[in-house]
């Protein structure tokens, strides 16, 4: 969300902006619902003053006179106006502010333009793609994976994409959230744990709505959505307060199951652990002051990009362009690892910076040096979501013998170097 004054002020400058970034939003009908607001607003405070004048007007007459009851008519008209107005204003303050929110965030300077992701820059690489194990072959054509990683039941039990994650797969998921989790508290960020479900107005607050509405789970009973990151729920931890300039930046990690409705359900895009519906991942959210939160979201990304390497897993950084960034964000960055099985690049997180968009949602500000409450820039990055670097791990560390090669970085969560390649689980 934009401050009013400023887009009143600069809206081809925010048209310029919205184009650069292929969204379609009519702003002159914004404009439009806006005047309107004002319009009805400014009519109701002219009634409301003649109200109040009137009464006035009333205490001054002997009751009962001509003079008297003609007021108490007049006072009558008044009331009766004003309540329709009232109702009015109310209808256009609604219409104006989901047009309103309907309005994405402009893309930064520094965002490179294009139409579609085949316009994405690659901004950093680390690894060797061609360095991974000669056996590698895509996770879901192993022959345990099925017993690591249990679709088949998990359709069962709920439906198509919520795995079952059994035996040594459970024990890699365990270690790699306990990774993610201690190396990021270790880096400075406070572990947060998170609820699983927030209301509308904490799902409005980050962009979800009205932008994402088909791709969270409603319930419909509690008009609760659940969660489909962890940066909804943290972001909105602070939201409607004002906080401490000297404690900027506040860095904050939380682990959570994320559930997402995602499109398309066919493909290799969507085979194995490329695309499921519940997922674990732990998020980083940052709430910044706004001269050094492009600088902020550089060591966001680095800090994201440490652990990818730290489980010796072949990246590259991508800097999103403006046609591929999403609706709140003004900067965004897009890791991927290398899937050595499937030959092709796994996205594991998005680093990005929203700039004011969310905290004016939301409402998250600190006190300037002139005791002014300011909005403050909020950040996200994922670090890291599970399934799709554990799709890397049993693709890039597959031996010969079908057993799996740990990483070391998660041995002494795993306590074993090895993963049997030949589990019995259930007989």
């Amino acid at each position: 969300m934009f401050d009013l004054k400023f887009f009143r002020e600069n809206v081809d400058t925010i048209r310029a902006g919205i184009a650069r970034k292929k969204f379609a939003c009519d702003l002159d009908a914004v404009l439009e619902l806006d005047n309107r607001r004002r319009a009805v607003i400014q009519e109701a405070e002219e009634l409301r003053a003649q109200q109040k004048s009137a009464n006035s007007d009333m205490a001054r007459l002997q009751k009962g006179s001509d003079a008297f009851m003609a007021k108490v008519a007049e006072m009558k008209d008044l009331s009766t106006r004003v309540k329709e107005l009232q109702a009015q204003q109310a209808e256009a303050e609604e219409a104006w502010l989901q047009a309103y929110l309907a309005i994405p965030n402009m893309p930064h300077a520094s965002v490179p333009d294009g139409d579609s992701e085949s316009d994405n820059v690659v901004a950093h690489s680390w690894g060797d793609p061609e360095g991974v194990s000669e056996h590698a072959r895509p996770h879901y054509d192993l022959p345990a994976f099925s017993r690591w990683v249990d679709l088949a039941r998990g359709t069962k039990v709920t439906g198509a994409g919520w795995p079952f994650f059994v035996g040594d797969g459970a024990r890699l998921v365990r270690s790699l959230i306990q990774f993610f989790l201690d190396e990021n508290t270790r880096a400075g960020y406070l572990e947060v744990s998170p609820p699983l479900c927030v209301n509308p107005q904490s799902a409005t607050a980050t962009g979800q709505l009205p932008d994402k509405e088909g791709q969270m789970y409603h319930a419909t009973g509690e008009d609760l959505y659940l969660i489909p990151t962890a940066e909804v729920p943290v972001t909105n931890l602070l939201r409607d307060e004002i906080l401490d300039a000297a404690r900027l930046p506040i860095k904050a990690c939380a682990y959570s199951p994320c559930f997402r409705r995602e499109a398309g359900s066919y493909g290799k895009d969507v085979r194995g652990l490329n695309r499921v519906h519940q997922f674990d991942k732990v998020e980083l959210v940052e709430w910044v002051h706004p001269d050094h939160s492009f600088d902020e979201l550089e060591q966001l990304r680095r800090q994201s990009e440490s652990l990818i390497e730290k489980l010796g897993l072949p990246y590259r950084t991508l800097l999103m362009c403006s046609g591929d960034i999403g609706f709140p964000h003004a900067k965004q960055y897009d890791l991927e690892v290398w899937a050595g099985g499937q030959k092709r690049w796994l996205e594991v997180s998005s680093c990005s910076n929203f700039t004011d968009f969310q905290a004016r949602r939301a409402k998250i500000r600190y006190r300037d040096s002139e005791g002014k409450p300011q909005v403050v820039h909020t950040l996200n990055g994922s670090a890291l979501a599970i399934p799709r670097v554990l799709a890397a791990i049993l693709e890039n560390n597959l031996n010969a013998d079908g057993s799996i090669t740990v990483p070391e970085a998660l041995r002494p969560w795993m306590g074993k170097d090895r993963i049997d390649p030949n589990p019995d689980y259930f007989g």
